[in-house]
Formats: structure tokens, C-alpha cells, sequence
């Protein structure tokens, strides 16, 4: 089982859909697939796509790479209006400028908007619009969208394969989604057990091992007990600033009994 709550199907995910308008290769739509379902949606529109059949083709099933469910789901459409028709707010990805069409926004932008859409309204559902492989979306495409978005790139290499758009839209979705739910954004075990000599060590500790630590530099003679300079309350800052966990300390104080040991006359 992955260590993120999926998520799949479930509000406000379940209410967020990804649109390819016109896609022509098998394997931007696999990858799409697999990119929606990594970060936990499932729902796949696609806009009369050239092939009839693409999401059975062998490349898209290859690149969705286990999210074969994502493409058997996948609803097709004659026309982008027809896609977006049960959408209440849409969001139409696209690298170039526009003098005309809706307000324009960055797509972490459009990430808090949509969450803020969907917990304002019950009913509410997102959409992201992508277009075609070579050419974008059009204006007619756009104008049917309530928001212009941009990922931000190198402006002068501005254009991302469609399927590495549609899967930093949908990461942006996700951070946006389970930050306001206060969920974990790191992997985790159902019963991820804190490790004691992981706490923090307490200060008494820390200060019995900075005596031991002073010992020990001088036994070895880095440091002259008479003329100590500044050189301790270094160390001090030094260990401190770090905040030691128990394991460490008594590592050091291994690492101090092992050199005044060393430093020791011998029979």
C-alpha cells in the first residue's frame, strides 16, 4: 500500500477532471494516466482524440504504467464544450501569451483557487484543459474556460510535453488539497514508531558530554587548559546549535573515551 492517502475518488479529489483536447499519441495519454492516479485522481477526459481506440493502444498502456484503470475510465468526447459541460470552473493550461480571453494566473495560483472553489462549493468541479501535442489550444478552446493558466518556465524554452504539464498541474492540485487538510506530505508507515535515541538529548547530558569532549581534547593536547582561548565556548556553539539526539551523544562520548584512551601512556 503507498504511504500517501490516494485519495482516488474521494472529495475533493473526485471532483477534479484533467481534459487532452485532440491528443495523437498513445503515449502522452499513458503517461497522463499514470501522472493523474500518481497524485491521486482518476478522472480522464479525452477530446476527439486521433485515434478511436488510443487508450487500448500498446504505448499508452505501456506509459500509464499500472494506471490502466485511469485509461479504461477515460470518457470521450466529440468536442471540448461537451467535456466540460457538468465543470463549474475550468482552467485552460497554456505557454503563450494572449491578448484576449480570461484572467491569467500561474498554476500554483490555480491550484488554490480550485481547492478554494471546491470547499466553497459542494457541487463544484474542477477542471484542467490541455491541448494538442504541437499547436496548444485555441482561442475558440480557451474562451470556453474561466481561467488562463501558466506553468512557469524558461521563457525562452517555454513548452512542456503535455503529459509533463498535466502531471506538475496535477502535483499542484495535490499539495494544494492535502496541505488544507493537514496531511502528510512525506511518506510514512501506518505505525511509524519514533526511535528513542532519535529525541532530543536532554541538556544535562549535553553538558556531561561537553566536560568529557574538553577532556578528552586536552589529553590529546589540542587543547591547553591554560591558555583555552575562546576554543570551549566554540565547541559549546558548535554541538548545541545542532541540537544533539540522544544517539549522538553517546557516540561522542565513545569518540571521547576512545582518544583519551589513545592519548594514555603504555606499559
Amino acid at each position: 500500500m503507498s504511504p500517501f492517502p490516494s485519495g482516488d475518488g474521494a472529495p475533493p479529489f473526485g471532483r477534479i477532471e484533467f481534459i487532452m483536447v485532440h491528443p495523437s499519441h498513445p503515449g502522452n495519454v499513458g503517461a497522463a494516466a499514470r501522472a493523474i492516479k500518481t497524485m491521486g485522481f482518476q478522472k480522464l477526459r479525452l477530446v476527439s482524440p486521433r485515434h478511436e481506440d488510443i487508450v487500448n493502444q500498446a504505448e499508452a498502456l505501456a506509459l500509464a504504467s499500472g494506471a490502466t484503470d485511469v485509461l479504461a475510465d477515460a470518457q470521450i468526447h466529440s468536442t471540448l464544450a461537451e467535456a466540460l459541460a457538468g465543470s463549474t470552473l475550468a482552467f485552460a493550461l497554456t505557454a503563450r501569451p494572449r491578448d484576449l480571453g480570461p484572467l491569467v494566473c500561474d498554476i500554483r495560483q490555480a491550484a488554490d483557487a480550485s481547492r478554494a472553489h471546491l470547499a466553497e462549493h459542494g457541487d463544484g468541479r474542477v477542471a484542467i484543459v490541455l491541448g494538442t501535442e504541437r499547436s496548444g489550444l485555441t482561442n475558440q478552446d480557451i474562451a470556453l474556460c474561466q481561467r488562463i493558466c501558466h506553468i512557469p518556465a524558461n521563457p525562452e524554452y517555454s513548452s512542456l510535453n503535455v503529459a509533463q504539464a498535466l502531471q506538475l498541474a496535477a502535483w499542484e492540485l495535490r499539495y494544494a488539497l492535502i496541505s488544507s487538510q493537514d496531511r502528510p506530505l512525506v511518506p510514512r508507515t501506518e505505525k511509524q514508531a519514533v526511535a528513542p535515541g532519535s529525541l532530543p538529548a536532554a541538556n544535562d547530558k549535553v553538558q556531561a558530554f561537553m566536560a568529557h569532549w574538553q577532556e578528552a581534547l586536552v589529553s590529546i593536547g589540542f587543547l591547553d587548559p591554560q591558555h583555552p582561548k575562546k576554543l570551549m565556548p566554540r565547541m559549546r556553539h558548535l554541538f548545541t546549535r545542532n541540537a544533539l539526539s540522544q544517539d549522538e551523544v553517546d557516540m561522542m562520548r565513545g569518540v571521547c573515551t576512545a582518544m583519551i584512551r589513545a592519548a594514555s601512556p603504555r606499559d
